[in-house]
């Protein structure tokens, strides 16, 4: 009898080693298809199967599966990285496994098309224009209405993502971005967006049915990198109710409804707004598992080998998380007291996201965060107080660039 195998579509900097465990965990062989293996440390670290492909290529990837069920019983395709999301949707439909529709993913990971599908159903958005030039950048701008936020049509984790309060930073920005955007797109596209403020809460959504809700703050602008968040986000039943309900129109307009999804918004004088709705795992399913004891990851899977989900909540705690940032760009020396902050009572999970003498460049985007410390309790100042003991123990020591040249 052949070995069943869980293929992987590329892999992912925090989710990506808790899928091949769970994997392993389910009796499934891992086997991750990557354009570039080796941007997965615990592929290596672990001694997990990983072969090179070209992902970005479906019939490459049709003739690796093809190959593989050679010698395996493939039980199930999936991916946790949105860029090739809607390939593990297509992947599944050839070899007749569930998944994700692929027209619908696509439609949601380019954020022009997403604004209009939900303005058409009324869900509430921000005003938003797309932009070719920067001549059109500007003119939405105007339009708009100064401050407005910058992006790329196609991307995720707060690439690209900038507030701009002035027309000089707004042609900086948009220059930036033109020229990153050509050496990947013939037509370099770019979103420009009211920008609505207000609480930011990020919603979890497994099948059609709302997981969690998590409130989060960001660092300082003009850029998003999360600082710290809670889940469950403490909300009034009518505010509850209102996000849950804007949450599901979205899948709606969409056509999204099957496995993962997560919908940024933020709330508002006329109530919630959806600034993104995301058609995968965000990368911190830790925090919800410690809010209420749903391991999302086991979840997905499970729908991945057609078997029915249980998001039943085993436990109903306050779970928070502080991400680790750096000061300033540079080499890291060390990063020390991992250990003594994971021995803190009610500490669920610390990480660190980088080994000693690597280099920093600070991007204003999620890979700014060095690491983070997840807790939970019984109360939000309790929770509060278990991550401020946690992170005081955690030190590190970075060399700034200009002290190396020197």
């Amino acid at each position: 009898m052949a070995r069943k195998a869980l293929i992987l579509v590329e892999g992912h900097r925090g989710n990506g080693r808790l899928y091949v465990q769970e994997a392993l965990r389910f009796g499934f062989h891992p086997i991750t298809l990557s354009a570039d293996p080796t941007q997965y440390d615990y592929l290596a670290a672990e001694k997990f199967e990983a072969i090179r492909v070209d992902t970005d290529n479906l019939d490459a990837l049709i003739h690796e599966c093809s190959r593989l069920r050679e010698a395996f019983d493939i039980a199930g395709i999936t991916g946790s990285e949105e860029e090739v999301y809607a390939t593990v949707g297509k992947l599944c439909r050839h070899f007749d496994l569930p998944g994700p529709n692929p027209a619908s993913v696509e439609r949601c990971c380019d954020k022009f098309v997403q604004r209009q599908l939900l303005a058409q159903a009324g869900v509430p958005i921000p005003a938003y224009r797309l932009a070719l030039d920067a001549a059109e950048v500007e003119s939405s701008a105007d339009e708009i209405g100064l401050p407005v936020i910058v992006k790329p049509a196609v991307g995720s984790g707060s690439v690209g993502v900038r507030l701009c309060r002035s027309f000089d930073e707004l042609a900086e920005h948009s220059t930036r971005l033109l020229v990153g955007l050509s050496l990947w797109e013939s037509t370099p596209r770019i979103l420009v967006e009211e920008f609505v403020q207000g609480p930011y809460y990020s919603v979890n959504l497994m099948g059609n049915e709302v997981v969690g809700i998590a409130a989060a703050d960001f660092g300082p602008p003009p850029h998003f990198v999360f600082r710290q968040g809670v889940c469950p986000a403490q909300l009034t039943d009518d505010e509850h109710k209102r996000i849950t309900n804007v949450s599901l129109g979205c899948l709606q307009a969409l056509g999204l409804g099957w496995g993962p999804t997560n919908i940024e918004l933020r709330w508002t004088k006329r109530g919630p707004v959806v600034i993104e709705v995301n058609p995968r795992l965000v990368g911190g399913t830790r925090l919800l598992q410690a809010a209420c004891g749903i391991d999302l990851v086991t979840e997905h899977l499970k729908l991945v080998i057609g078997q029915e989900c249980n998001l039943k909540r085993k436990h109903s705690r306050i779970a928070g998380f502080r991400c680790l940032l750096p000061d300033r760009d540079g080499i890291l020396d060390w990063i020390r007291g991992g250990a003594p902050a994971a021995a803190v009572p009610g500490v669920a999970e610390v990480k660190f996201h980088i080994k000693p003498k690597t280099q920093i460049v600070r991007k204003g985007d999620y890979r700014d965060c060095i690491g983070h410390v997840i807790a939970a309790s019984p109360s939000v100042a309790q929770t509060d107080a278990i991550l401020e003991r946690a992170v005081d123990l955690i030190n590190w020591s970075i060399t700034p660039l200009a002290t190396l040249g020197e």
